[in-house]
């Protein structure tokens, strides 16, 4: 209860795919009726049409009730290994036409989630960290489309910073233990092509701790976000970093060389 996090969205992962449109339409609409309302945001003020492109759709951000300081958001899992990058399913509504996005690496994301006593299931920290690190092998130069804290910041060094926050708030113990589950989550998830995913899942995160100025936006999103009531300086983030490779990262990578597939 001491501790404050501050987010602005709250990701729904819906799984799995074949089920996911159904049960997007039936969460949306309840989502509507009990009074939660569009985040309109520059691009998406109102619902789309049916004439709009699926790419073109908003994707399903709901405000409560009665708050405007944050959202949730639907989204799901690819329907395969072989769908990378991003997909959009058309969502048709009573008030609007929305899309659902998957992501290359959301199932690696809710894989082995813990089922809470609501019935909802959380994505683990050390799977959520896996597949920011898949997704950010380089930096990339894209920004987040609003300012965090009056900055502008690349989303891989906004992503890159959770790891860097989610490896700060994990113990030693916790962390050494990762390796096997990420192997495991690789391997079931992208059984043809683990081996080539495994040798890159260090690579952004090095690239960010040998980047001061790429560091320090890491940092800025770390100390205005998950880290708000810990704080962290920029050489403690970087510390949490080289422990994060050392314990949980080249392990990983060392073993797509030694294991069969």
């Amino acid at each position: 209860r001491a501790l404050t996090v501050r987010t602005k969205d709250i990701d729904c992962a819906l799984f799995p795919r074949l089920a996911a449109v159904d049960a997007g339409k039936d969460v949306a609409e309840e989502l509507l009726a009990q009074g939660w309302r569009h985040r309109p945001d520059r691009e998406h003020g109102t619902p789309g049409v049916a004439t709009t492109p699926v790419e073109s759709l908003p994707v399903v951000r709901l405000y409560p009730p009665e708050s405007e300081e944050w959202f949730i958001e639907l989204l799901t899992v690819p329907a395969s290994e072989k769908e990378t990058g991003k997909h959009w399913e058309r969502l048709e509504l009573s008030g609007g036409h929305y899309a659902l996005p998957s992501f290359e690496f959301m199932s690696i994301a809710v894989f082995v989630p813990t089922k809470t006593e609501f019935g909802i299931y959380c994505a683990s920290p050390e799977m959520m960290a896996l597949a920011l690190l898949l997704e950010h092998s380089t930096i990339k130069p894209e920004t987040m489309g609003g300012l965090i804290e009056n900055r502008r910041i690349k989303r891989s060094n906004k992503d890159l910073g959770r790891v860097l926050a989610i490896a700060r708030l994990s113990s030693e113990e916790a962390i050494v233990s990762w390796p096997a589950v990420w192997e495991k989550g690789l391997r079931s998830c992208f059984p043809s092509r683990w081996r080539r995913l495994a040798r890159s899942v260090g690579s952004g995160l090095r690239r960010l701790l040998q980047s001061q100025p790429d560091l320090e936006e890491a940092h800025h999103t770390c100390v205005y976000g998950l880290l708000r009531s810990r704080p962290a300086t920029v050489e403690e983030l970087k510390l949490a970093g080289r422990r994060l490779l050392q314990d949980a990262v080249e392990p990983v990578e060392h073993a797509r060389r030694q294991i069969k597939p």
